[in-house]
């Protein structure tokens, strides 16, 4: 009897395990959060739409920043988390979510790094420069635009003061996280004709290097050969705090 209370506990016992795990992959689109157990590199994934206060239909594949901001704190206070690595493929979202991840990423005490893969675009931008270090693929794109609601006439003037205001929030962020000058930046949000009846501009991996927007070009080896690297630097300065 006593052997098969056991075998029954370890059955739900692995229930309930699996069942924890789906859920967590459901929800975050991962199956730990900032555990790292067998890694110090923690990977952040933010794909598809940023969503903020508003939330999306279910259909849209969204990174809600009521989960990434949690993970962040999380991996600030977890001692075996040494570094972050942040994956992006996204269309951008909304603006003050996705400045206040920029703003908990850019704030972080370790060394982080940046792949934007198949885009990150809008919004995205401040989310791909806010890590200590920017690699880019070749074959991605990040769209530089200004800020707008739906595309609608903006009749009143409060409403068009607080979008400039809010535009030059994002403008400040990115030229203070990047190489590039805010001339430069502004030039490619406003530039017409790039885009098919709209205003902004469409930059591939090696132009965004070029611009000073991304440290690099590189996929998944240089990133993590740079987040070592930035590590062992943190290290070495610890240490040296220490003696």
């Amino acid at each position: 009897m006593a052997k098969e209370r056991n075998d029954n506990q370890e059955n739900e016992n692995e229930e309930s395990g699996g069942k924890s795990i789906l859920e967590k992959i459901q929800q975050l689109g991962q199956t730990s959060v900032a555990q790292a157990p067998d890694s110090h590199v923690h990977v952040l994934s933010i794909i598809g739409q940023i969503e903020g206060h508003m939330q999306l239909p279910p259909q849209n594949k969204t990174t809600k920043y009521e989960h990434v901001i949690p993970q962040l704190i999380a991996i600030e206070q977890n001692p075996k988390i040494e570094g972050l690595i942040v994956l992006m493929n996204t269309v951008g979202g909304d603006v003050e979510a996705g400045l206040a991840i920029s703003e908990m990423i850019s704030s972080l005490s370790k060394p982080s790094v940046s792949i934007v893969l198949g885009g990150g675009h809008s919004i995205g931008a401040p989310i791909a420069v806010s890590t200590d270090y920017s690699f880019i693929v070749p074959t991605a794109t990040m769209t530089i635009h200004p800020i707008r609601l739906t595309g609608l006439v903006i009749g009143v003037p409060q409403t068009f003061e607080y979008l400039d205001k809010m535009q030059d929030r994002v403008i400040s962020f990115v030229t203070s996280h990047s190489s590039i000058t805010e001339d430069k930046f502004k030039e490619l949000m406003f530039a017409k004709g790039n885009l098919t009846r709209d205003i902004g501009t469409n930059v591939v991996g090696t132009d965004a290097v070029s611009y000073g927007l991304i440290h690099e070009v590189g996929g998944v080896e240089h990133a993590m050969k740079k987040l070592n690297e930035l590590m062992d630097q943190r290290k070495a300065a610890q240490n040296g705090e220490l003696q």
